[in-house]
């Protein structure tokens, strides 16, 4: 028999910044297929068009072309945000009672297969060559990484970010 999907657990992820406009409208598709509660875009990372965008147009919309080529229009049925800092971020979930999980690998960090997700978990993703900074770390109250097998030393951030959203949402 199948398991029951718990959708009752309220998942939010930031992605501080991400440098690909592909990897930001890839995880927008994997976002709102796994219903995800919500999408914060946090430093440079790249962001679709939005209300009183104060980019350039003609910059926010090569971006959002960008974005759309692997979101496929779910940025439209997410629920999304951007702030330029990640600390603001942070400091209200905590306040909300989230757990903040840092998709990293680190010295201490636990496999997400021993871990035991929260009711309300706030997932941060990090830069895709050097992944997330050392302050960030610390203001996490885990840091989670996903096994490796192979020879490689990651996996792309999206890809990573999919397999740990799948477990906090089913596990």
């Amino acid at each position: 028999m199948a398991k029951t999907i718990n959708t009752s657990r309220q998942i939010v992820i930031v992605a501080n910044n991400i440098r690909s406009a592909h990897n930001v409208g890839s995880l927008f598709r994997t976002a709102e297929g796994l219903a995800i509660n919500k999408l914060i875009l946090t430093g440079y990372t790249p962001y679709p068009i939005s209300k009183n965008d104060l980019r350039l147009p003609h910059i926010a919309k090569k971006i959002d072309n960008q974005i759309q080529k692997t979101a496929l229009n779910a940025q439209h049925s997410l629920s999304w945000s951007y702030s330029q800092d990640i600390n603001l971020i942070l400091n209200k979930y905590r306040l909300l009672g989230y757990t903040i999980y840092s998709l990293e690998q680190a010295p201490h960090s636990i496999a997400i297969n021993n871990l035991k997700p929260t009711e309300k978990s706030l997932i941060i993703l990090g830069n895709e060559i050097n992944g997330i900074e050392k302050e960030i770390l610390l203001q996490s109250d885990h840091i989670i990484e996903i096994p490796m097998l192979g020879e490689k030393e990651s996996f792309n951030v999206v890809q990573a970010a999919a397999m740990a959203l799948f477990y906090l949402r089913y596990c």
